[in-house]
């Protein structure tokens, strides 16, 4: 995957542009790499006797031989930060045994950057670059330290309430980095007053859960049971313990 993406990063030929994808984005050379590299490794499981379904950003769904396991793949998560050449983009894939995000039961996210990896399993555990996930001690008690957003300028007015208790405010363009990040204290509290996608944050959604975490809509309503598809869309309001985000939610005025 780094082979295939990081040359094209910020260059004119990954902007090259081809169809609009089944997420309903232009794909463009860097995101059709990408996505080749991952078909290809699919495509030689299935070669070996495994039956699933994959559901990509760019092709849609696949069949390879029965509906379920069914892996989703964003091959390029953060693309407009690689296709300008702002090196903070990664691949997500998650594997479901049902329809649901909470169907989710392996995750994984590869910071092609750095060849960081985020991996989890259900009712198994959580594990960064193949070590446990542990939680960064919160520092200051009476204050979100960082604030993690994936807002557009319309849409940030939502979250003024928490962008006034905040220390710091991170935003850095994809949702499973952030989520991951998140997973691990990193940031205190992640929020994404737009719509964003379900499909983009199943695998760091069970990172997340997998270390303790807690990850609503900004309402306070579970996404589990959002269906994983890929027009399926919610606002996010997600931290690594349950005490941060009963308190975002306290700030937000919308505790249920």
């Amino acid at each position: 995957m780094r082979q295939a993406v990081l040359p094209l990063a910020g260059t004119a030929a990954g902007r090259v542009q081809f169809e609009v994808g089944a997420g309903g984005d232009t794909t463009m050379e860097l995101d059709r790499a990408a996505e080749a590299v991952v078909f290809g490794e699919l495509e030689s499981l299935a070669g070996r006797g495994e039956r699933f379904s994959v559901l990509s950003e760019e092709a849609g769904l696949r069949s390879f031989g029965a509906e379920y396991p069914l892996v989703l793949v964003d091959p390029v998560d953060g693309s407009l930060n690689a296709k300008q050449g702002i090196p903070l983009f990664g691949l997500m894939l998650a594997v479901l045994d049902g329809p649901a995000i909470d169907d989710t039961f392996a995750g994984y996210v590869l910071n092609l950057n750095n060849s960081e990896t985020w991996t989890a399993i259900r009712k198994q555990g959580a594990w960064r670059a193949g070590v446990p996930l542990a939680v960064i001690p919160r520092q200051d008690p009476k204050r979100i330290q960082i604030l993690g957003l994936e807002s557009s300028p319309r849409s940030i007015a939502a979250a003024r309430p928490l962008v006034e208790r905040s220390s710091k405010i991170r935003i850095l363009g994809s949702m499973a980095l952030s989520i991951a990040h998140t997973a691990s204290g990193g940031f205190d509290v992640l929020c994404a007053p737009m719509p964003v996608r379900a499909f983009d944050m199943a695998a760091s959604l069970l990172l997340l859960a997998e270390a303790g975490g807690v990850a609503t809509d900004m309402q306070g309503n579970r996404i589990g049971p959002l269906p994983a598809s890929l027009d399926s869309r919610t606002s996010l309001l997600c931290a690594p313990t349950a005490v941060m985000h009963e308190e975002a939610l306290k700030i937000l005025g919308t505790q249920h």
